[in-house]
This record gives C-alpha cells, sequence and structure tokens, in this order.
C-alpha cells in the first residue's frame, strides 16, 4: 500500500483540500488528522446562529460523516499531531504512534489571543470564540439580564455583541483603539456599526483599555479599565484578535513568520509539506499575506490539492469576507491594504449604504452594508481589475452598472 496524503486539522481547509484531491482523480490512502472529536465544520456561525440556538450542530458540518466513508478519506478525530518529522516525512501521534506521508498538507488554522492569568484571563465566565466547545460553553450564559463584558471593538466581538443584545443581555463593548474595526475598516464603516449596535442598546466604549478582570470565587464579576472605572460583568468574551498556529512547523524546522511560510503553490520550505488557510503565510501582489477567511480556506486548501497533483499556477485570491449583525449583512470584497481614500454611496434604501476604497485612485475594496447589487458589482469589478471613477460613485443618481471602467 502506498503512503498517504496526510492532513493535518480537521476544518474547513482540510475538508475542502481533501474534495478537491478526490475530485482531481487521487485515489490513493487519504488521512485527516483533527484534535476535535466532531467531523470538520464551519466556524463563522459559531458566534452567530448556532451560539444563538437557531442553528443544529449537523447543519454546522461542511460535509456529513456518510461522505468521507464513501471517499475512502480516513478521519483521525480526537488525534492530536505531537510532531513533524520532514526528514522521514511522518507524523508523531499523542499516544506515540507515528504515520508515515507521501505529502502532508497543515491546515491547522489559528487561535484567538486569550487573556493572560494575571489580569483574570482564567475566571470563570471568561470565554473566547473560536471553536464547538467554546460555543456550548457560551451559549447558556446567554440569559435575559444578564452583564455581557466584549473585550475587542473586531468583528467577533461585534457579531457576540449582536447576538447577547438581541437576546436581552445588558452589553457594554470596549476597544482600546480609537473606534471599532480600526484594523479593518474606514471610519465610516465603524460610524455605521457604532450607530447600529447603540440603536440596539449596546453600550461602545472606544480609546478604553481592559486593566484587569476581577472575580470572586474564581468566577468573574467585573472589570478594572483603563480609565480607572469599574464595570460589573457576569460573562466576558475576549475577542482581541487571532494567531496562527505554527508551531508544528516551527518545531519540525519549516519556514515560520507569522504564519507558515508558503510559496505560490502552497508549499513550505520542505517540498513534501505544503499548508493552507489561516496558519499559511503566502505571496500576494508583491507583499506576505495572510487571509483569515473561510474564502481563503477553501480556495488555498483546493489550490494546494491541485499542486500536489501537479498544477505550478501561483495562488491568485479574490478575498472577500461577510459578516451578519442584527438584520445587516455586510459584505466585503477586495482587500483594503494600503487605502489613501474612500467614497460613501449611500443605498436606495434607509440604513443601507456602501463605502469604497481606494488606492492612487483605483478601486481596491468595498464594503456593502445591505447593499446587495453594490457589493455584486464592485466585486466583479475588482476580479476583473476594472476600476471606477470615484466622483461617479459618490453620485447616488448615477448607474453602478456603468461606471467600471
Amino acid at each position: 500500500m502506498s503512503e498517504p496524503i496526510v492532513i493535518v486539522g480537521a476544518g474547513q481547509a482540510s475538508a475542502s483540500c481533501a474534495a478537491k484531491l478526490r475530485a482531481l482523480g487521487y485515489d490513493g490512502p487519504l488521512v485527516i488528522i483533527g484534535e476535535e472529536k466532531a467531523v470538520p465544520y464551519q466556524r463563522p456561525p459559531l458566534s452567530k446562529k448556532y451560539v444563538s440556538g437557531e442553528l443544529a450542530l449537523e447543519r454546522l458540518f461542511v460535509r456529513p460523516l456518510s461522505w468521507y466513508q464513501e471517499e475512502k478519506i480516513d478521519l483521525m478525530l480526537g488525534a492530536r499531531v505531537a510532531s513533524i518529522h520532514p526528514e522521514t516525512r511522518e507524523v508523531a501521534l499523542g499516544d506515540g504512534a507515528r504515520l508515515h506521508y507521501r505529502d502532508l498538507v497543515l491546515t491547522t488554522g489559528s487561535r484567538p489571543r486569550r487573556l493572560p492569568a494575571s489580569i483574570g484571563g482564567d475566571l470563570a465566565g471568561v470565554h473566547t470564540v473560536r471553536d464547538l466547545a467554546d460555543a456550548d460553553a457560551i451559549a447558556p450564559t446567554l440569559k435575559p439580564g444578564a452583564k455581557l463584558l466584549v473585550i475587542g471593538g473586531g468583528y467577533i466581538g461585534l457579531e457576540a455583541a449582536a447576538v447577547a443584545a438581541q437576546k436581552g443581555l445588558g452589553v457594554t463593548v470596549i476597544e482600546m483603539a480609537d473606534r471599532i474595526l480600526q484594523r479593518v475598516a474606514a471610519a465610516p464603516t465603524s460610524d455605521f456599526f457604532r450607530n447600529l449596535h447603540q440603536s440596539h442598546g449596546v453600550i461602545i466604549r472606544e480609546k478604553t483599555g481592559l486593566a484587569k478582570l476581577v472575580g470572586e470565587s474564581g468566577r468573574l464579576t467585573g472589570a478594572e479599565l483603563s480609565d480607572g472605572s469599574f464595570l460589573p460583568a457576569d460573562v466576558a468574551i475576549v475577542g482581541i484578535g487571532i494567531l496562527p498556529n505554527d508551531d508544528l512547523a516551527k518545531d519540525a524546522g519549516i519556514a515560520v513568520d507569522a504564519g507558515i511560510w508558503v510559496d505560490g503553490q502552497g508549499r513550505t520550505s520542505d517540498p513534501h509539506v505544503f499548508a493552507a488557510g489561516d496558519c499559511a503565510n503566502f505571496p500576494w501582489r508583491g507583499e506576505r499575506t495572510r487571509l483569515e477567511s473561510v474564502q481563503n480556506a477553501i480556495d488555498q486548501a483546493e489550490h494546494v490539492a491541485a499542486a500536489i497533483m501537479g498544477e505550478t499556477k501561483d495562488y491568485d485570491p479574490k478575498p472577500w469576507f461577510w459578516s451578519d449583525q442584527y438584520d445587516i449583512k455586510l459584505q466585503i470584497a477586495g482587500l483594503n491594504r494600503g487605502y489613501d481614500s474612500t467614497v460613501f454611496r449611500p443605498g436606495k434604501r434607509p440604513g443601507t449604504q456602501s463605502i469604497w476604497y481606494f488606492k492612487a485612485g483605483r478601486l481596491i475594496a468595498i464594503d456593502a452594508m445591505n447593499e446587495a447589487l453594490a457589493y455584486a458589482l464592485g466585486k466583479k469589478a475588482l476580479e476583473a481589475g476594472k476600476s471606477a471613477d470615484p466622483a461617479v460613485v459618490a453620485d447616488p443618481n448615477s448607474d453602478l452598472k456603468a461606471i467600471f471602467v
């Protein structure tokens, strides 16, 4: 029997890579190893419909268990890879067993930044939102009248705040930067979501950091903030960013720097080891890039599968993202990295709008709030390498379908 292709990590990227390998004709042994006991599942709904109880566990699964059986994919769930040995092409498992591989794909994802224990990060009632266990721990705490503190005003924190506010909790979001979403969006987008949350009773405190969390008998009771104030809290959700899971690669002598370094095919510094998804740092448009999105996890994993099967084309993603908060769907196309100007375009209906990002006069990204047409047309233009006249975009009477050049 030939040595298998082994995929480490059991998430969206692993399932996508395995499916693409089979679709491209690979009929050899294929193994997916994951620490969680659940079959690969979607993570974005965890902080939204799953934690709110609107979505059943089975509907999170990327593919049902029966599909893996039909495709003869060996799912090793509840198994931990302790180390990688490129010199012998082996992975060592936590139980001491070793597994040889023909090629290895690392889809190890990322992990949330956590608060240190010295400032109360280990108190009961303090949570992050990254996996099923996190969501299952948070769900019972979302009770009407409870006080929730969200630490960090990024998308994960704001999505959790929206779910909690709709369930009747008293919600406060603290953000140490000048504004929420500062790292990922322009000020008009921040303004839109600040106003949206405040209209639902959420308190947004910007330029406010956390001094420490405090508790009684090991359980959270409140927070001391950087401005000297004290905020009572029954539950805290920490959303202060994520870190790529690149330790296995680093310990194996594979090049890492803010993620696992890969080339245009997703190949690491070892020719038989590949990486895809949140953990992979790849070259794109002259810069090193990590994309933390479902779209990238799928597309890059499929690209790696093609590379394993002999494809030599470089990965050239067309980024898109989304966030659901209350009745607003934010859709993002492109990457606003390095933008030097933005254009606001009002929507046709109240409470809708789009923000268009330009760099040296060229369109590079769009944020669309309940503006599906603007998003679709902007995304199509970006994928086709087209731009638009900022003045025409700003005119609410202009025909979007005719402005791209």
